[in-house]
């Protein structure tokens, strides 16, 4: 392949611009063109595309969010939007699309495939790390690094006042982001949507720390389980506690990208333009397993079953004791 164009869809998550970075240099590196589509597939129908080069994409691997924006596209879950956009890639000459989102984005092009025959390659780019074939996606580190940070503030302060805290995170159906912040911040309480939790538990478990002398609690709370406040009003009449709750909402989505998300992002895009200007055919992702990284057929990526990491919830709990 001689020309192809990357774009962001779905949430945005830190290191996409990484991604957008290295797409275009490794590419550039090949002789490869390479064109930037604003918006994602909203962008793409409406061809809004740019030719992108080094310059185009020079102090951007430390910047949050992405350089190219992203939108929702409902025209584009009907056959005739997919065809729209498949006419402005054959228009501009595009031979290959590398798409950087999630489970949505990813169907997005498997349908842009199947359609019309544009070969497609997917990063995962989602801070809720909910796609089964890789063990990780782009951006879930820097997330749950930015929850980490929020929990330690939040606990100085709660201690300072000899009160508990509820603290949601996001992920959607997905706990990873509550359980992986929920350990590296010493939370006492992680909830997560995988698992069903006891509300007694928790309750007598504040209570006893109380005796102890412990006057403050952390609880984590994945959005896919209920909202903070919700699960505030259940514990409140029940514990010799003041509780307050925070929802941390959008701040998890920006901000630097971590180291481990920027060299993520550049082996991944290595990979993806190199399926490419091997001449690959249908729809494939990459991703990561056991610190390798891997592509595989879309199809079959999206048909993986999510396992929770149920050991390590376990463990979780035997931490907050």
């Amino acid at each position: 392949m001689r020309k192809i164009a990357v774009l962001t869809s779905g949430g945005d998550a830190p290191g996409m611009n990484a991604a957008i970075r290295a797409v275009v240099r490794c590419a550039n590196s090949m002789n490869m063109e390479v064109y930037g589509i604003e918006r994602g597939y909203d962008g793409l129908i409406k061809g809004r595309l740019s030719r992108m080069d080094s310059r185009s994409v020079s102090d951007t691997v430390h910047k949050g969010g992405t350089i190219l924006k992203t939108a929702r596209c409902p025209e584009f879950n009907t056959e005739e939007g997919i065809r729209k956009g498949a006419e402005v890639l054959h228009a501009y000459g595009i031979e290959g699309l590398i798409v950087i989102g999630g489970d949505g984005s990813f169907r997005g092009m498997n349908d842009l495939n199947k359609l019309c025959g544009i070969t497609c390659v997917g990063i995962p780019g989602t801070i809720d790390n909910d796609l089964a074939y890789t063990d990780f996606t782009l951006g879930f580190d820097t997330a749950v690094n930015t929850v980490v940070d929020a929990l330690n503030k939040i606990r100085d302060t709660m201690t300072s006042h000899d009160r508990a805290c509820v603290i949601e995170v996001m992920g959607r159906h997905c706990g990873d982001i509550a359980l992986y912040s929920g350990i590296a911040g010493g939370a006492e309480s992680i909830i997560v949507p995988e698992l069903s939790f006891d509300i007694d538990a928790i309750c007598n478990k504040m209570n006893m720390n109380i005796i102890k002398g412990k006057v403050s609690d952390i609880i984590v709370l994945a959005e896919g389980v209920c909202g903070c406040e919700e699960l505030k009003k259940e514990i409140q009449d029940r514990v010799k506690i003041t509780i307050r709750t925070v929802k941390l909402g959008y701040l998890q989505r920006g901000g630097t990208p971590s180291m481990a998300d920027r060299v993520f992002a550049a082996r991944c895009a290595d990979r993806a333009v190199t399926l490419l200007k091997n001449d690959m055919s249908g729809a494939r992702v990459v991703g990561i397993k056991k610190n390798s990284i891997i592509d595989m057929p879309v199809d079959e990526a999206l048909k993986e079953k999510r396992i929770f990491n149920k050991e390590m919830y376990e463990m979780a709990a035997k931490l907050s004791f």
